[in-house]
Order: structure tokens, then sequence, then C-alpha cells
């Protein structure tokens, strides 16, 4: 059976061809190698900031949840690390029923100045941005949404020649096309998968990477977006939402052996963002060896099932 959906995998990777089609904002563009332009090397030694956020669940209820949050952003010039800002906040989110529906709410609570307002925070359970299927939101997705607006909130207080965000700057959730607006000019994103496809049902990063110049190359769909190679060596294609001038200095920061053409400043604006488990399990002994928290406990023992079979296998 597994030979069967080999060879039923195969036959839909082989099938590609130079005439085929991307699908991008439900338009149907021709792929055109005239679209490649080269990224060439400079020796600019601007500053970028690179931007990323972690996240994790220290209780979490049907009707109630409390995420730790942390964001960065490292800035580098010349490769050289240079400025560090982080935040951290936690975040409280409750579901309340009012209107004939079920609302989540959520306050924030941080040692800093709260770097989003609650309010944006505020979205109906049925959300359509928020679910997934047709069942309501669990309420553990806010913490997501809160994340999403914190990142894009630190992007416009960061001072850099180029600030560059992990993903995209297109809207996901209710209310962040606000935080996308108040964005800089220099700010751009990388995104390390794309869900664009082609009409031939074929990704089109594989495909253009097989057909691309030799060298570091952008492949241009709009006026905004790009394919992207950032390293002549590079196995990886990314998408890339910004201006292309910026594309040259950031290839500066593409050459770590251990992912070419990735920038070296999102690999560690990760690991310091990242909330490890280790972290976590901290944050909820922490919160449950608090004796005045035995009633909150009673429910967590009523909606960890999940859990409990899980330590089971």
């Amino acid at each position: 059976m597994l030979k069967q959906i080999s060879q039923e995998i195969r036959s839909i990777i082989s099938n590609y061809n130079e005439n085929d089609n991307l699908i991008f904002n439900n338009k149907i563009m021709p792929i055109n190698k005239a679209n490649f332009t080269e990224i060439s090397q400079t020796n600019n030694k601007e500053t970028i900031a690179f931007i990323d956020g972690g996240q994790c669940e220290i209780i979490s209820t049907g009707n109630f949840c409390l995420s730790f949050i942390r964001v960065c952003a490292q800035s580098f010039q010349n490769n050289i690390k240079k400025d560090l800002l982080k935040h951290e906040f936690y975040l409280f989110t409750r579901a309340v029923w009012k209107d004939n529906n079920l609302f989540y709410e959520s306050k924030i609570y941080a040692e800093q100045e709260k770097i989003i307002e609650e309010t944006d925070l505020e979205i109906n359970s049925t959300d359509e941005t928020l679910r997934s299927g047709i069942e309501r939101a669990p309420i553990t997705k806010v913490a997501n949404m809160a994340r999403r607006f914190a990142e894009l909130k630190l992007a416009q207080k960061v001072k850099a020649n180029i600030i560059l965000l992990d993903g995209t700057l297109q809207p996901t959730y209710k209310r962040e096309e606000k935080y996308l607006s108040q964005l800089n000019q220099n700010t751009c994103a990388l995104a390390k998968t794309s869900s664009l496809f082609t009409t031939s049902g074929n990704n089109p990063t594989i495909l253009l990477n097989k057909i691309g110049p030799i060298g570091c190359w952008a492949y241009q769909i709009d006026n905004n977006s790009s394919f992207v190679k950032l390293h002549k060596d590079a196995k990886h294609i990314f998408r890339f939402e910004g201006n292309e001038e910026h594309l040259s200095i950031l290839s500066q920061n593409c050459t770590d052996a251990l992912f070419l053409g990735y920038p070296y400043g999102l690999i560690f604006v990760d690991k310091i963002a990242r909330v490890t488990n280790q972290e976590k399990k901290s944050l909820i002994t922490r919160f449950l060896l608090d004796k005045n928290n035995k009633e909150i406990i009673s429910y967590l023992n009523a909606s960890n099932a999940h859990d409990i079979l899980d330590r089971m296998g």
C-alpha cells in the first residue's frame, strides 16, 4: 500500500512544466522567466531588526485561559548583534455571554506598558477569522491573535533601517489591519511556508527553483510580493513581502551553514522569543503551588483528560 502511495506522490511532483500558472489572490498568473531578477550583493551596513514571538498556555479550561507571551526584536549590523528589544506579558482570556452569543474578552498583565489594546482582543467565539470549521473557536486561539498583534506593534517601536517579520503582511485576524496599517514603510516579512498553488496543483516554490537562474534571485508576484532565493546554494525558496531593494542587504544575513538562504537573525530571535517546555513547566508549577489556587485547580481537573492519556502513552 505504501508503494502505491509513494508512486502517486511521485506522479504529482513530477507533473510540472514551464507553462504552468500561479494562483495568487484568486488570480491566474502565467509563470514567466522574465519575472526573475538577480539579487546583487552589497556591502551596505544598514541595521536590520528581526522580529518574532513565542507563547505558552499556563492554564486552560473551556471558559478561561491564562497564557504567557513574549515578543522580541533583535537588531544586526553587518551580521553583528546590536540592540535587543523584548516585551513579555500574561494574557487572561475569559468567555462572556452577551448579545445572545459567546464572546472572548481578555486582560493583559505586564510589568511594562501594555503593548496592545485589550479591546482589540474582544471577539465573537464564532468569528470566521478565529474558528476552524463550523464549531466555536477554542478560547486558546485568542493568545495567537494577541501574539501577532504584539509582534506588529513591536515592529512599530523598533529603530532600524530594515525591519523583518517572520510570516506575512497579510491580515488573518479581526482588527489586524489596524496594526498592519501603522507599520513603517521599511517593514518586510518572510514566510517559511506558502499556501500558494499552480493551476496544475504544483508547489510554485519547487517549480521556480527548478527553472530559476543560478545564484540569488527574486521572482516578482506583484508590486509587494516575491518568491526569493537568498543564497546561491540554498535548497529553500521563501515568500517575501516588502521592498525588493532590501533583499541585497538581507541576503548577507543568510549564510548560516545550518540553514543556507534563511536569515540567521530570524533563527536567533526565534530562540530568544520561544517559551521552552522547561520555562512553561516552571510557570505552571509556580501557579499551581499557590495554596490559594485550589479552587482553580478543580477547574483544571475537569479539562485535563487529554494530558492524563498522553502521560499514560
